[in-house]
């Protein structure tokens, strides 16, 4: 009992995770209609407790608890603290939406809560049964959040959307796992490597099973040919969640493959690494090229994010048991990527919040009606791009490295060619902001003598004005982005700790 006791204990953050999410819907009970905001407060502050107790808890560790089933260790720990510190920014940046355009803010903030709990599990998650639990978790959080807006059409139409394709890729991963269990009688990540590696002749139905959780996976990521979901489903979301969907489902998806391939299945990486190489290749294709056509803010970064995926899929087909230089190139990738989509996003919150609209030709003046909120926006798709200083340089020069050092000199090339189709649909927002003046503004409105039209034209060129709130989380996310690109040596080394972690090999 005392050694079952000790093993709750590395569990705490999650068990008090799940309290802070139960208070947090308690709380919504009593607290009355014009208090509601606190409930954000609440959840933030409950977070930022959870950092300093994971940091506390579990620095240093290295244990495994369920026989197997979960770990706590350096890489588990990494994605704890990015998961948390995720959701305050996620809940900073939703507070002033969720206020005016979203009902019942206590069950927002506890379905986030939530979502954070089953991502945290995923990084843990050393076995298929469990991983797949916990992205249930996640998923059923993300269903009822990209639905929220009751009133809004396309809400509802995404919500709906999601949840058929969610549940027909997750019933493909659990049939994946079941052949999977069916040929090798086991589910531990652990094990299955040793059973193929121990395997004299591997059983087509074992690859089979393979390809199914691949699948799946392939939809939880929005790989091509398993995207279909994500324009829609993003445009359809409220857009702080659009943020999320972009940032943690992407993230946490990754942890979870991360894990699985350098721990369960390295062993045959020659028979599998061709086909997610090609997956990647076709993913940062397609996204990037289809993002060319879009005008909608969130399509667009819809696609956008498909591209990275593809970027990231390369790093995981790099994947080496004598190096660990590819699992660090994605993991720092990820935390890249996802400091400048926070920058990035934060921008398109604060502008909605304050215009309400989200259309591309929308962002046209918005160097003159804020400078600030038009640099920020401009920063994170310059870094989205991959231009030096910023932190998207910094993380695609890495991985890249990591893929040319592995013979995969082709896929680096790919992927820089992708790079240089997403900087001319980043281009584009960016001339909106930059060059086209705001609506109202311009020759067509020389010697126009309608007064209504006037006051019109001055009502829209009136200057945006950010929360002091959003204005911090900008600057916060914006300070990131420049840290990450210009001196990110300390954040290679935690992650270098991580990538040791699930490769101990190397």
């Amino acid at each position: 009992m005392p050694g079952l006791t000790a093993n709750l204990q590395l569990l705490t953050p999650e068990f008090a995770l799940a309290g802070l999410a139960l208070i947090v819907f308690a709380l919504d009970l009593v607290l009355p209609a014009g208090r509601k905001h606190l409930l954000g407060w609440v959840a933030v502050t409950g977070l930022a407790a959870l950092i300093l107790v994971s940091l506390v808890m579990l620095w240093g560790k290295d244990e495994t608890l369920y026989d197997g089933l979960l770990a706590v260790d350096a890489y588990s720990l990494f994605f704890k603290i990015f998961f948390l510190g995720l959701g305050i920014f996620i809940i900073l940046s939703s507070i002033e939406y969720v206020s005016q355009y979203l009902e019942n803010q206590g069950e927002f903030y506890g379905l986030l809560l939530f979502s954070i709990l089953g991502m945290n599990v995923m990084a843990q998650s050393r076995e298929l049964l469990t991983a797949y639990i916990s992205l249930e978790l996640l998923s059923f959080s993300l269903y009822v959040l990209v639905a929220y807006a009751r009133s809004d059409f396309k809400s509802n139409e995404a919500g709906l959307k999601y949840i058929i394709v969610g549940a027909f890729s997750s019933a493909i991963l659990l049939y994946g796992v079941s052949m999977v269990y069916s040929t090798l009688g086991v589910t531990k990540f652990v094990a299955i490597s040793s059973a193929l590696e121990n395997a004299g002749g591997v059983s087509p139905a074992l690859w089979v099973g393979l390809a199914m959780i691949l699948v799946g996976l392939g939809f939880k990521i929005a790989a091509v040919p398993f995207h279909m979901w994500a324009p829609d489903v993003y445009e359809g979301a409220p857009l702080p969640v659009t943020a999320y969907l972009a940032i943690g489902s992407k993230a946490a998806a990754f942890a979870l493959v991360l894990r699985l391939f350098s721990e369960g299945l390295l062993a045959v990486g020659e028979q599998w690494q061709l086909v997610v190489a090609l997956m990647a290749a076709v993913t940062m294709l397609v996204g990037n090229l289809v993002a060319l056509a879009q005008h909608n803010i969130k399509r667009l970064m819809a696609y956008s994010s498909i591209g990275h995926v593809g970027i990231i899929l390369a790093g995981v087909a790099a994947l080496s048991q004598d190096s660990v230089q590819a699992a660090t190139g994605v993991l720092l990738y990820l935390v890249g990527y996802s400091i400048t989509n926070m920058l990035v996003f934060a921008g398109l919150i604060s502008f909605f919040n304050m215009t309400g609209k989200e259309e591309i030709s929308d962002f046209a003046g918005l160097a003159d009606r804020n400078p600030f909120l038009a640099a920020c926006i401009a920063i994170g798709m310059f870094s989205l791009g991959g231009l030096p200083i910023f932190a998207g340089f910094t993380v695609k020069f890495y991985l890249f490295a990591a893929l040319a050092n592995e013979g995969l000199l082709w896929l680096a090339g790919l992927a820089i060619f992708s790079s240089l189709i997403s900087l001319y649909y980043y281009l584009q927002v960016i001339r909106q902001m930059y060059i086209h003046p705001a609506a109202g503004v311009g020759p067509d409105y020389i010697g126009e003598d309608d007064s209504a039209g006037e006051a019109a034209a001055g009502q829209e060129t009136l200057a945006l004005s950010p929360s002091a709130l959003m204005l911090g989380v900008l600057l916060v996310s914006l300070l990131g982005v420049v840290w990450v690109g210009v001196y990110p040596a300390p954040l290679v080394d935690l992650i270098d700790a991580a990538s040791h972690a699930i490769l101990p090999a190397s």
